[in-house]
């Protein structure tokens, strides 16, 4: 008896189980879902959760992952506005937003075909945008006039603008340029297109060393020449009342030239008498003539 319970109880608990399997599901935080009736889908599922369902083949339940999914498409060879031709690589994230549109726009929800579909519009977006710019928005030895944010909104919205307008349930998240290349024979002229632009930014530093140099010679050379002018003043000056005064002394001398002949005698004798030395000299030849009379009136010693 104990066993034949036993036995319905275990019974009981795997119909139960079976029962839940077949009319429940449950949708993860990370997931989305679409549950579908006879093959068509009539329920999306977005919140996480346990949901009921009929058995199948009445309904059948179909799950995505909601994260953020990733991918870049190949290197392609796109024309520029000023007409070169740049390589570039362009990574892409997107999420399902529907569901229920998801599902039947691409083969039953395949992330495989949707990033396909992905992948075709982003290079016509990426080709119409890159279509737009110069090269020198792309490259460039001016930071400041590269333009690589304004580009990547550009394909984001392109690409946003043609998944609303099909209307396929996704949106993309982020977008941004990978790798940017330029082919071989575009290569050298754009080094050489760089290197004059350096050597004009060198020219210009050089031009503006050298009228700034100029600038300090000829402050120099004028404070110069106004000192030389000044210095000049003030020697003509010193000359003119030299000279006053040469002439004034001559207009006295000649007025007296006895006065005149006595005052160039001491002169002398003061000259021959600055240093101490013993003479032997001819008291009668001028100047020392003039010892003369101050021998013969001095006064006699004790």
């Amino acid at each position: 008896m104990k066993r034949n319970l036993l036995t319905l109880i275990i019974g009981a608990v795997l119909i139960l189980v079976f029962a839940l399997l077949l009319f429940t599901f449950q949708v993860r935080i990370s997931e989305v879902a679409v549950v579908t009736t006879f093959g068509n889908p009539t329920r999306p599922l977005d919140q996480p959760g346990l949901y009921g369902k009929l058995p199948w083949p009445i309904q059948k339940v179909y799950k995505f992952d909601k994260r953020i999914q990733t991918f870049e498409d190949k290197l392609t060879e796109d024309l520029t506005a000023d007409g070169n031709t740049l390589n570039t690589t362009v990574y892409i994230g997107w999420r399902i937003t529907d569901p229920k549109v998801f599902f039947p726009k691409f083969a039953g929800g395949s992330v495989t075909e949707a990033e396909k579909t992905l992948e075709g519009i982003l290079r016509s977006a990426k080709s119409g945008v890159v279509g737009r710019h110069p090269l020198s928005d792309f490259v460039n030895v001016d930071e400041r006039k590269l333009k690589f944010d304004d580009i990547e909104k550009e394909i984001k919205t392109l690409v946003q603008s043609q998944l609303q307008a099909n209307n396929y349930g996704i949106q993309v998240e982020i977008l941004g340029i990978k790798k940017l290349g330029l082919p071989e024979s575009v290569t050298q002229a754009v080094f050489d297109q760089m290197t004059q632009e350096r050597q004009r930014l060198v020219s210009k530093a050089q031009n503006e060393g050298e009228a700034e140099a100029q600038t300090i010679r000829s402050a120099a050379d004028r404070k110069a020449a106004e000192m030389l002018a000044s210095a000049e003043g003030e020697a003509t000056r010193i000359r003119g009342q030299g000279e006053a005064a040469a002439l004034e002394s001559l207009r006295t001398f000649e007025r007296n030239p006895e006065l005149a002949n006595f005052l160039l005698g001491l002169t002398a004798l003061e000259q021959s008498l600055k240093d101490r030395s013993t003479l032997i000299l001819d008291q009668r030849t001028p100047p020392f003539n003039l010892l003369q009379g101050f021998a013969t009136n001095r006064p006699a010693t004790k």
